[in-house]
């Protein structure tokens, strides 16, 4: 009788542990962020039709090495983006210490890119991102801090990552004030489609995103 019993409260034990244990081996896939999925606000008005299949946009900027870096360079690898400026003394320095845990966490996979744009190109020039770039001990060829022409970057980040709300890239930095920007990482998969965004001082949060980096490195 004390063997039935003990065998049925080992039973009872271990069905819910294992069908536990199995329920943390099959993680859910990361999801596939469309227009439909993000804040109409964030969307640029062109984009507000699309529901599905969003990818990243055609772009080309020059980074810290005055290297073209386009579209080709982030395809077939996973990326980290951020806007950013260098002159901001509020968020960006935790915003970019924490992209420097990023960039160390991955210094020796070849398949994961990052990807700073500037909401300053009239301040932020190839000589400046690279002072930058070197302050934060950049990866050469893996973390890059791209500058351009302002429009080009700001349809870019209504367009393509959805970081910006239209007006306010509209009167972006004209106030003479600090800079409207996002405290946002975006996380790009190696087919051009956002799969998350994560607040960027948040420690916590940039855990998560490298723990999804690592997953979507095995896609």
């Amino acid at each position: 009788m004390k063997r039935i019993f003990f065998l049925g409260l080992l039973f009872l034990i271990c069905v819910p542990v294992g069908y536990y244990i199995m329920s943390a081996k099959k993680e859910k896939p990361l999801p596939i962020i469309n227009p439909i999925d993000v804040n109409a606000e964030m969307v640029d008005p062109e984009l507000l039709r699309l529901g599905f299949g969003h990818h990243i946009g055609e772009f080309s900027f020059q980074n810290q090495e005055n290297q073209e870096i386009s579209l080709a360079d982030m395809k077939g690898n996973v990326a980290v983006v951020e806007y950013f400026f260098t002159t901001c003394k509020s968020i960006c320095p935790i915003m970019n210490q924490q992209m420097q845990r990023v960039n160390n966490a991955f210094l020796q996979e070849k398949d994961l890119k990052i990807f700073s744009f500037t909401v300053d190109p009239q301040t932020d020039d190839v000589a400046r991102m690279k002072k930058y770039a070197k302050s934060h001990q950049a990866t050469s060829g893996k973390w890059h801090f791209l500058t351009g022409k302002k429009a080009d970057l700001y349809a870019l980040a209504r367009k393509s990552f959805f970081v910006l709300k239209p007006a306010e890239a509209q009167n972006l930095g004209d106030a003479g004030s600090d800079f409207i920007h996002t405290n946002n990482f975006v996380l790009v998969d190696k087919q051009l489609r956002i799969r998350g965004y994560y607040d960027g001082t948040s420690e916590k949060e940039v855990n998560q995103l490298i723990s999804d980096v690592k997953r979507l490195l095995k896609e």
